[in-house]
C-alpha cells in the first residue's frame, strides 16, 4: 500500500491563517477561496450551525476571505457540512502536476490519503472561538481517505459527484480525476474508507518549539523514501518540503502501525 502526505487547507498564500483546532477537539480544515467553484460559498458551508465565513472573520475579523467568496472544498470529507445527494460518499479530486507526480508515484485503488494542513488551538471566550494566545503553529494530520475507485472520464460521474469542483467541464480539458472514498479501509473494516480525525498529539507532524515544516517523525521514516523529500532529514528533524502538495511512500509493518495509532483519533460525523 502507498501512503500520500497530502497537503490541504488554508496556508499562507489561499487564506493566510491557520485552520482551527476547535475546543472539542474537531480538526476543521478550511478549504481554500475560489475565483472558479462558485457552487459553493464559504457562507454555504457550516459546522454545527455556523458558518464558515464565520467562523473565518471569528477568528481573524481581518481576514481576507469576503462575505461573497467561493471555496475549493476538496477534500470533501467531511458528509455534515452542506446537504448531500442520496449516495454521496467522500471525494477528492486532483489535477495538473500534483496528478501527474501521483501517476508517476502509481498511486490507485486501495492507496491511503492522509491530508495533513495548517492547524493553530483555539479557545471559546464569552461565546467566540478565537486562537489561543501563544499557540503554536503546526501542521497536522486532519484526515483519512482510502481510494475505492477513480473516475477518469466525465461521462462516468454520478449524479451525487456533480456538485464536487472537480467535475466542471473545463477540469476536463487537461488531466483531471476524482478519487472516490473506498466504504470501509481495508485494513480496518470497522471504519469508513474516509473520516476526520480528532486532535491529539499522534497527529501533529510539526518539531515542539519549531517551524510548522520541521516534522519530528518517527525514526523508521528514516529508511523509507518519500517522494520530493529526497534530502529531508537533517540530524534529528525531517524537513518537509516547502513545495509540492503530495508525498508518496511505500508503507511497511511499522507505518501500517503508525497509521492504526492515528485512527483511534477518528470522530464520528455529528
Amino acid at each position: 500500500m502507498k501512503i500520500i502526505l497530502s497537503r490541504k487547507g488554508f496556508d499562507s498564500q489561499y487564506g493566510g491563517m491557520p485552520s482551527p483546532i476547535l475546543p472539542d477537539a474537531t480538526l476543521l480544515s478550511l478549504p481554500i477561496p475560489s475565483k472558479t467553484d462558485l457552487e459553493t460559498k464559504f457562507t454555504e458551508i457550516q459546522y454545527k450551525g455556523r458558518s464558515y465565513y464565520d467562523l473565518i472573520r471569528m477568528l481573524n475579523p481581518n481576514t481576507r476571505i469576503k462575505e461573497y467568496y467561493a471555496c475549493h472544498l476538496d477534500p470533501d470529507i467531511r458528509e455534515t457540512v452542506r446537504e448531500r445527494q442520496y449516495g454521496w460518499m467522500p471525494a477528492f479530486g486532483q489535477e495538473g502536476a500534483a496528478l501527474s507526480h501521483l501517476k508517476n508515484q502509481n498511486v490507485g485503488v486501495g492507496d491511503l490519503f492522509l491530508f495533513f494542513g495548517w492547524f493553530k488551538k483555539t479557545q471559546n471566550i464569552d461565546g467566540k472561538i478565537v486562537y489561543e494566545k501563544g499557540a503554536p503553529d503546526l501542521h497536522v494530520i486532519y484526515g483519512y481517505f482510502q481510494v475505492g475507485a477513480i473516475i477518469d472520464n466525465p461521462a462516468d460521474i454520478p449524479e451525487w459527484l456533480k456538485k464536487h469542483p472537480h467535475t466542471k467541464a473545463e477540469k476536463w480539458e487537461k488531466p483531471n480525476v476524482i478519487y472516490v472514498a473506498a466504504p470501509q479501509l481495508s485494513f480496518c473494516p470497522e471504519l469508513p474508507g474516509a473520516g476526520n480525525f480528532g486532535f491529539g498529539d499522534n497527529l501533529v507532524l510539526t518539531k515542539p518549539g519549531c517551524s510548522r515544516s520541521t516534522w519530528a517523525l518517527p525514526d523508521f521514516f528514516r529508511h523509507i523514501p518519500i517522494s520530493y523529500n529526497a534530502n529531508a532529514w537533517q540530524e534529528d528533524s525531517f524537513i518537509a518540503a516547502s513545495k509540492g502538495q503530495e508525498f508518496v511512500f511505500e508503507a511497511n509493518d511499522e507505518a501500517m502501525e503508525w497509521v492504526k495509532g492515528m485512527l483511534l483519533n477518528v470522530l464520528p460525523e455529528k
